[in-house]
C-alpha cells in the first residue's frame, strides 16, 4: 500500500490529472447498497433505472463501498446525489427523505471505528481534493437491511420511481444539465 502525500503541487496534478482523463463530471448519481442485504439492494436497483435516464454528462454509480474508500466516488464532481436507504425508526419503510448536505446535523464525538459519507466529504475539503460543492442525500425508510437474500420490503419498492423522478428533478434543475440535455436532443432531431 503506498503513502499519498497531499499539497499544493499533488491537488494541482490530481485535479489536472482529472480533467484531462475525462474523469470530472459536473453529477454523479453515487447509490449505496450491498445487492445481497434485503432493502440495503434498493440502490443497486436504483442504479440501474437511473443508468437507462440519465442525461449525457451525468455519471451513476453504485458502490457498497464505506469510509476512506468512498472518496473515490465522490471525488471530481460539481454535483452529487447520494441514494441510500436508513434505519431511523422514525418513519414509516418507503419514507423518502430529501436532504441536502448541510442539512445533516454532524454526529457528536464521530466514532473511531466507522467512517461515513460526510466524514469523506469533511476530510476532502480538509485537504482540498475536488470534492462536490453540493450533495443531496434521497434517503429512503428501510425495513430491513440485514437480512441477506431477502426480497426488498414491498413498500421500499415502490419508493424507486419516487427517487428515480426526485434525482432527474434535482439533475433538470441545475443548469449545466438543462444545457446538456438539449445539446443531446437537439443531436437526436
Amino acid at each position: 500500500m503506498g503513502v499519498f502525500i497531499v499539497n499544493r503541487r499533488s491537488k494541482q496534478a490530481f485535479s489536472q490529472r482529472a480533467e484531462k482523463n475525462g474523469t470530472y463530471v459536473p453529477a454523479r448519481i453515487l447509490c449505496l447498497g450491498n445487492e445481497l442485504l434485503s432493502d440495503d439492494a434498493f440502490g443497486s436497483v436504483v442504479a440501474e433505472q437511473l443508468q437507462q435516464v440519465a442525461p449525457r454528462g451525468v455519471e451513476v454509480v453504485c458502490t457498497s463501498a464505506t469510509g476512506f474508500r468512498l472518496l473515490d466516488y465522490i471525488l471530481n464532481a460539481s454535483r452529487l446525489i447520494v441514494i441510500d436507504t436508513i434505519v431511523s425508526g422514525t418513519a414509516e419503510p418507503g419514507t423518502v427523505c430529501v436532504l441536502r448536505e448541510e442539512e445533516i446535523p454532524a454526529a457528536p464525538g464521530g466514532s473511531p471505528h466507522y467512517v461515513g459519507l460526510f466524514d469523506a466529504l469533511a476530510l476532502g475539503r480538509k485537504l482540498e481534493l475536488p470534492v462536490p460543492q453540493e450533495v443531496i442525500i434521497l434517503a429512503v425508510e428501510a425495513a430491513d437491511c440485514s437480512t441477506v437474500g431477502s426480497a426488498i420490503h414491498p413498500a421500499v419498492r415502490e419508493a424507486m420511481p419516487v427517487v428515480v423522478n426526485l434525482a432527474q428533478q434535482f439533475l433538470r434543475a441545475s443548469r449545466f444539465c438543462s444545457s446538456t440535455r438539449d445539446q443531446g436532443q437537439s443531436e437526436k432531431e
